[in-house]
């Protein structure tokens, strides 16, 4: 069973790191070139063809644990092929495919409509998994916690600064909050998860929350910042009375406490995959597979419940890579959804599932 204890670090990080900069700095020496020789013993396995290229990728932290478990799976079926992916932050990822330094995307929001034309081509949304999206704290004794939309976005706007605040106390009656100061904690990064954790207090708080939403916001300057879901999970760890929002995976990975959130009917929810999909059968997908969960109806939906993406070119202008990044995108939403659930992701739904795999079809790849 995959774990959280899957993240790559060390050589993987120096491996990352080598191959971006030789994207960067345009280097060439090593052009993969695709094969149709079953000789690899994964390929075989399962009749693919035996494919040789490397990918470059960068994004989202928010579904990078299960990227990496998905590019480990990958990669036993496919040797040939060896996939990166650096993080950085979804609003990293949305750049990097902008500027050509990358082949792939993660992202946890969309593309603003002014972005559109910067990039050099028609790219596509390629829905992978989905998450909750936590409210993480550091409060000691303090193990059942419970907040409302309006709660969570007078604490993040420093409304309320005490742990004893009557708002709090009254959505938890019963529990001895102590009078500990808040400490709130956020992405110092370009953020999908910022945007789904504010598009959520948006739509969910709308008469209370005034700092807007996006990948950034400009939070109260008594706040701290941190980089990456990570970043911010290792503030809240460390620090006795702080607060922040953090995706399921890393909270769990850090030992967090996380809140019950009430949700659209008003019934406090555990983030949880079970929670998550509830979420994600409400949801309203778009032509472009576009969808949005958050503050969805249903007694059992998490309500900050976020979706995720890959970005990728439809018109891909190497083979090689093209054929690869075909595959890849395949088996991340096949048969690595499969190991989603083990690391704290819900799988795409059935329904969802299949318009990913033609969208994933239509990626155009030149022929000899």
């Amino acid at each position: 069973m995959y774990r959280k204890s899957a993240r790559f670090t060390g050589p993987f990080a120096a491996l990352v790191a080598v191959a971006m900069l030789a994207v960067g700095c345009g280097g060439a020496d090593d052009t993969p070139t695709a094969s149709t020789d079953n000789t690899s013993a994964g390929a075989a396995a399962t009749g693919q063809p035996r494919l040789s290229a490397t990918l470059n990728g960068s994004g989202a932290t928010f579904p990078k644990s299960f990227y990496e478990v998905a590019i480990a799976g990958y990669q036993k079926v496919q040797p040939g092929v060896t996939v990166n992916y650096a993080g950085g932050g979804s609003g990293t990822g949305r750049q990097n495919l902008q500027d050509g330094v990358v082949d792939y995307a993660g992202s946890d929001g969309l593309v603003k409509a002014a972005d559109v034309p910067k990039y050099k081509g028609e790219f596509l949304y390629i829905p992978t998994v989905s998450a909750p999206i936590t409210v993480s704290y550091n409060l000691g004794d303090v193990k059942d916690l419970t907040l409302d939309a309006d709660t969570i976005a007078k604490i993040f706007q420093r409304q309320i600064k005490k742990w004893d605040d009557p708002a709090i106390s009254a959505l938890n009656p019963g529990t001895r909050l102590p009078a500990t100061d808040i400490t709130v904690a956020h992405r110092s990064d370009g953020s999908g998860t910022t945007e789904n954790f504010t598009l959520y207090l948006v739509a969910a708080a709308p008469n209370t929350w005034t700092l807007k939403s996006g990948a950034t916001v400009e939070w109260p300057a008594d706040t701290q910042a941190g980089n990456g879901n990570q970043g911010v999970a290792q503030i809240v760890k460390g620090t006795a009375g702080a607060i922040g929002y953090v995706d399921l995976s890393d909270a769990k990975a850090s030992g967090l406490q996380f809140a019950k959130v009430k949700n659209k009917a008003g019934k406090a929810v555990v983030p949880s995959v079970a929670s998550t999909t509830a979420a994600l059968d409400g949801a309203e997908v778009k032509a472009d597979l576009s969808y949005n969960p958050l503050n969805a109806a249903g007694d059992g939906a998490y309500p900050i419940t976020a979706p995720t993406w890959i970005l990728v070119y439809k018109n891909q202008t190497d083979r090689a890579k093209g054929e690869a990044l075909k595959s890849f995108l395949r088996y991340m939403v096949t048969d690595a959804q499969k190991l989603a659930e083990d690391i704290d992701y819900a799988p795409l739904p059935k329904s969802l599932q299949e318009k990913t795999i033609s969208q994933i079809d239509s990626i155009f790849v030149p022929t000899p």
